[in-house]
């Protein structure tokens, strides 16, 4: 049987890691399809939400789940990356100046979203990947009322 190694490569974004494990641990977080979002579509099509859109590229942000129809736009944002105020997750001690600088852009950006789809006449829902994971049920009771409106 052959097997084949895949090499790591960096995107030279970041500065230079003094670890090479972490680096590749942080990369390997996904920007689409992460384990909350999909945890969330699993549990709106139990409640037969569907007719959603994923990262709809008309709406600004191309947020994970859109309505359309409802133009209600829908982002779930992982804890640490989106620095979620409940979770209070420590900035890394290597490098903090680039890690602050990363998730105060990250925040910008969350914020300037937002703000546009408000602008268009969306509704926006913003669940943390925490609300997810202690109750998912009032999460979904969330979206149904939204949807409602």
């Amino acid at each position: 049987m052959l097997l084949l190694r895949i090499e790591y490569v960096r995107d030279k974004r970041s500065p230079k890691p003094k670890d090479e494990t972490v680096s590749r641990v942080m990369s390997a977080n996904k920007a689409k399809g992460s384990g909350p979002e999909v945890f969330l579509r699993k549990a709106l099509y139990k409640e037969n939400l569907t007719g959603y859109r994923l990262h709809y590229k008309r709406a600004p942000g191309r947020p994970d789940i859109c309505f359309v129809s409802k133009k209600l736009a829908i982002f779930v944002h992982g804890c640490y990356w989106h620095r979620c105020p409940q979770c209070n997750y420590p900035i890394p001690k290597t490098n903090p100046a680039f890690w602050n600088e990363k998730f105060r852009k990250n925040k910008d950006r969350d914020k300037r979203k937002v703000r546009e789809l408000r602008l268009l006449g969306w509704r926006v829902l913003t669940i943390w990947e925490c609300s997810l994971k202690k109750r998912p049920e009032s999460v979904i009771k969330q979206v149904k009322k939204t949807l409602a409106l």
